[in-house]
């Protein structure tokens, strides 16, 4: 699995960015899409219909999507969502995260679920090996169109609540993503002279003080604890509202393509790095200690020494944004990072 060295940090709410943008519509006559739809609409029994197939400017990869109306066994219809294909982790998670019986479609646990809910799902789609799903569509507003500390908050316990599901399905049996920390140093320091990053003395001299005390760094990072999953790309444009009876709202999270074993801080600090350089945007919100009174009203694990491994995490993705240049050039980004770097390298180096 891709550690999230190798990705692009969106900045929601703040700038401008890939994740902008309405889906546009087509009608894809001779496609992929309406060559899988008879395989989809014949799997359901025929209680998919009205496909419409759309690309967000958000998608970049292969992956086809499209609305539709799907109909329950008691006749009503319900507005999904269809995607394929699915990648493995993303359709396991999805699976067990949002599977629901029809009988219980609007159950108040099925409504209060962080994941959505599922209708039907398969891992071959006309005689190919081509994993798909089907979910609700999710009508409420994204958590991105207006960034609160009641929006955030949401967030934050949907995040909770994923990471006790997704613990309640199955429990943590594989090892978290290794990165070799030293390597990824390294190549930034080489990196430097010629990246075109600003300050390049400043990062020099910061990353030559990590360098010293880095093998403690990465040994005690290596030795947390990761007994949680990850949902692992945690971000307002990856969380949207579901819409309940009684003009209630359940914040669902989607995406769980990067959904990892790891320490449940990593979230936390995700999504706060995000806003490194636009912390205003986030008006004072503090995502790990939000996260951590989340679990803990859920009676999850919170150890004392989170801020530490906190601060580790940090450090590390930091150190790392010289060699993301191509991808994260936000220039208030990068100089957050340096003065993270700068700030918490010797409180973890002692």
């Amino acid at each position: 699995m891709a550690d999230e060295t190798s990705r692009a940090v969106p900045v929601p709410g703040v700038s401008e960015g890939p994740r902008a943008g309405s889906p546009s519509f087509w009608r894809d006559g001779h496609g992929p899409a309406s060559a899988r739809a008879p395989a989809l609409i014949e799997t359901g029994e025929g209680r998919l219909s009205h496909l419409e197939w759309f690309r967000a400017p958000w998608q970049h990869g292969g992956a086809t999507t499209g609305f539709g109306l799907w109909t329950l066994p008691d006749g009503r219809e319900r507005e999904v969502l269809v995607k394929f294909p699915v990648g493995h982790i993303e359709y396991l998670w999805t699976l067990r995260l949002g599977a629901v019986d029809a009988e219980e479609w609007d159950s108040p646990a099925a409504l209060a679920l962080p994941a959505p809910r599922v209708l039907a799902a398969g891992e071959e789609l006309g005689g190919h090996d081509l994993a798909w799903i089907i979910v609700e569509r999710l009508r409420g507003p994204g958590v991105g169109a207006a960034l609160t500390a009641e929006t955030l908050g949401d967030l934050t316990s949907a995040a909770a609540d994923f990471q006790a599901r997704a613990l309640k399905a199955s429990p943590v049996n594989l090892p978290p993503p290794e990165t070799d920390w030293e390597k990824v140093i390294e190549r930034a320091r080489v990196r430097l002279p010629d990246c075109g990053i600003a300050e390049p003395a400043r990062w020099k001299e910061a990353l030559k003080k990590l360098a010293r005390g880095l093998d403690g760094v990465v040994r005690r990072w290596g030795a947390r604890d990761a007994s949680s999953w990850c949902h692992g790309d945690l971000h307002p444009g990856n969380a949207l509202y579901r819409l309940c009876p009684g003009e209630n709202r359940v914040c669902v999270l989607i995406d769980f393509a990067l959904v990892h074993a790891g320490h449940w801080v990593e979230d936390g600090v995700y999504l706060e790095r995000q806003y490194w350089g636009h912390e205003a945007a986030l008006g004072g919100f503090k995502p790990v200690s939000a996260l951590a009174q989340a679990r803990r009203t859920r009676g999850l694990p919170v150890a004392n020494d989170y801020a530490e491994v906190a601060n580790l995490r940090r450090v590390l993705m930091a150190a790392a944004v010289p060699v993301q240049l191509a991808r994260e050039g936000n220039p208030a980004y990068v100089r957050a990072a340096l003065e993270t770097l700068e700030r918490l390298t010797p409180q973890v180096c002692r």
